[in-house]
Order: structure tokens, then C-alpha cells, then sequence
């Protein structure tokens, strides 16, 4: 047996031994650490239990539009706050997710809230996608709603790409064939845990085509299949009164669920 080895020899098979037992350790904590960035045996955000909104703008960074919907948010007993994202939310979207992941670590020492809820508009729908996904968001996230969010990219990112100086890293990746949103998009589109809810509507003339937005996993709701009259754009969405009801209903301690044309008139008159 190793007895019977010369000392050199012996030696290096300990220090195998060793290093292979290392090996298997880590190979062991790599497959215990899921994809989306928490341990496996991290237990998911109770659904009933609402935490503090954290809303997150889209391209070009503006916080006037959300500002509308965090107030109706707040309005209604919410703890809502718009995400200030830097560089007019022209930069990596990796790092806003990153800004994103402070501002949650804040909103819940602030509170002492076991979870936070995240309503992103356009671009940011993809941040807090991103985020939760791939940079470890998932275990504090109880409910994510989007709004006309281009998950999997949008035509007129693909046009402003063809004029030089046109299209910033953001735009960049967000481009349908850009590697950003190929890798985002693997399945499964949603990491395990938060639950998502995608709305979006047949008007938007940004989000190019509109269902981009929709996830598979996740409640996809087209507004105009819940009020058929509705003629909200991009810009509009963060504002209109439907939506930020729509937006109010998913965020509820009830199940999210999707919304119906039966579900119309009383969107209307909350």
C-alpha cells in the first residue's frame, strides 16, 4: 500500500488525494448555487406578503413617467420609490442590474421586509430580469411586474444600431440578436421563485413587436385582451390609469393571475 511506496511518491499521492477531494468540495457547492445566484435551499418570498415596490425606468433613465405610478402606488398604501439608474440608463445593463441589487439591499433594511416587489418599464423590465436572473436577485424578489418590456429585443434597437453614434451599449443589447439577450433567454426564461407578470400593449410603437415582451412561465397579459378600447403607447404605459390598476391588482397579496375582459369595467372604476 502506500507504505510500500518511495517517500516522493507517496507524497504526491497524498497531495492528489487532497486536491481531488477539493475538486469534488467545490463541484459540490457549484451545483448547490443555482444559476439565478442563491442556494438552492433559499426559500421563496411569500406571495402573500407584499414588501416595498422598487420601480425601475428603461432607456434614457427618465423617473417623471414612473414617478406618476409610484405615486398612484403609494396612494393606495404602497412603499414605492423610482430606481435613479446612472448614466441615463444608457450604460451595461448588467450594471444598472447591479444599481438595481443596492437599491433592494436598501429598501428592505429600511423596512425590515423579507422581500421586495420590482416594477420595471421597458428596458427596466429586462434590468430586473437580468438581475434576478443571472446576478443572484431571485431569493429577495416576491412579484416582478413589467411594463411593454422588450425581453427579447425590439426592431427599432436593430435600426438605431445601423447609424453610428446612434445606439449606446443599452440599445446595443438590445438589439433581438444581441449575445446579452441570447444568454438572458436560454431556458428557462424565469429563474425559480418570483413570480413574473409581463403586460404590454398591441399600441406600443417602441417595443417592436410588442409581444417581445411576453415570458414563457411568467402571467403575460395584453391589455387590450382585458379593455379592448385601451389605445396606451410606450409612453403612456407608467402613467395611464388601467395600467397602474392592472399594476395594483398584480401586486396584491392575492395570487397574480391573468386579467380578462370580465376584469375591464372594474379596472376602469378603481
Amino acid at each position: 500500500m502506500l507504505s510500500s511506496l518511495a517517500p516522493a511518491r507517496r507524497r504526491l499521492l497524498l497531495v492528489a488525494g487532497t486536491l481531488l477531494a477539493v475538486l469534488v468540495l467545490l463541484i459540490v457547492v457549484v451545483v448547490a448555487v443555482r444559476s439565478d445566484g442563491h442556494s438552492a435551499s433559499s426559500p421563496a418570498a411569500a406571495q402573500d406578503r407584499p414588501g416595498p415596490v422598487l420601480l425601475v425606468p428603461g432607456y434614457g433613465g427618465s423617473v417623471g413617467a414612473l414617478s406618476t405610478l409610484a405615486a398612484r402606488l403609494r396612494a393606495a398604501g404602497k412603499d414605492a420609490s423610482v430606481v435613479n439608474l446612472p448614466g441615463n440608463a444608457e450604460g451595461d445593463l448588467g450594471g444598472q442590474a447591479a444599481v438595481l441589487a443596492t437599491a433592494a439591499k436598501a429598501a428592505l433594511a429600511r423596512t425590515g421586509a423579507a422581500s421586495v416587489d420590482v416594477v420595471g418599464y421597458s428596458a427596466g423590465g429586462v434590468v430586473a430580469r437580468l438581475w434576478i436572473k443571472d446576478y443572484g436577485g431571485a431569493a429577495p424578489v416576491r412579484r416582478v411586474v413589467t411594463l411593454g418590456s422588450p425581453q427579447h429585443g425590439t426592431a427599432l434597437a436593430a435600426l438605431g444600431s445601423l447609424v453610428a453614434g446612434a445606439c449606446p451599449l443599452a440599445c446595443q443589447q438590445l438589439v433581438p440578436t444581441s449575445s446579452l439577450l441570447a444568454a438572458l433567454n436560454q431556458a428557462p426564461e424565469l429563474p425559480a421563485g418570483p413570480v413574473f407578470v409581463s403586460l404590454w400593449s398591441s399600441r406600443d410603437e417602441v417595443v417592436l413587436p410588442p409581444d417581445s415582451a411576453r415570458l414563457t412561465g411568467a402571467v403575460n397579459i395584453e391589455i387590450q385582451q382585458v379593455c379592448a378600447n385601451s389605445v396606451v403607447s410606450h409612453a403612456q404605459l407608467p402613467t395611464d390609469p388601467l395600467v397602474a390598476a392592472m399594476v395594483l391588482s398584480e401586486l396584491s397579496s392575492a395570487p397574480a393571475r391573468a386579467l380578462t375582459a370580465a376584469d375591464c369595467a372594474g379596472l376602469r372604476a378603481g
